[in-house]
């Protein structure tokens, strides 16, 4: 495992190492091997997991579940808008 247990961190080095790796992910997707692309996929997981697990009640906002994006996609098409002027 590469950078320290996830558990070991406080709640503001967790934040600091989850924005870290979402900034990087694209360049790693795109321009990583693919030893480096299993390293980023695992350590996001393990990340990812330690924040979820620290944080069951976290608040979910309605746009992002399945219902709240097929709303959002039923609204659209409902209401198409138009180009300012």
């Amino acid at each position: 495992m590469t950078g320290v247990d996830p558990s070991r961190l406080d709640d503001q080095q967790l934040m600091k190492e989850l924005e870290t790796i979402h900034r990087t992910r694209h360049d790693t997707l795109l321009y990583g091997s693919n030893d480096a692309l299993r390293a980023h996929n695992e350590r996001m997981a393990q990340l990812e997991g330690e924040y979820l697990r620290r944080n069951p009640r976290r608040v979910v906002a309605a746009g992002r579940t399945r219902e709240g994006a097929r709303e959002r996609s039923c609204a659209e098409v409902a209401a198409p808008q138009t180009p300012a002027s």
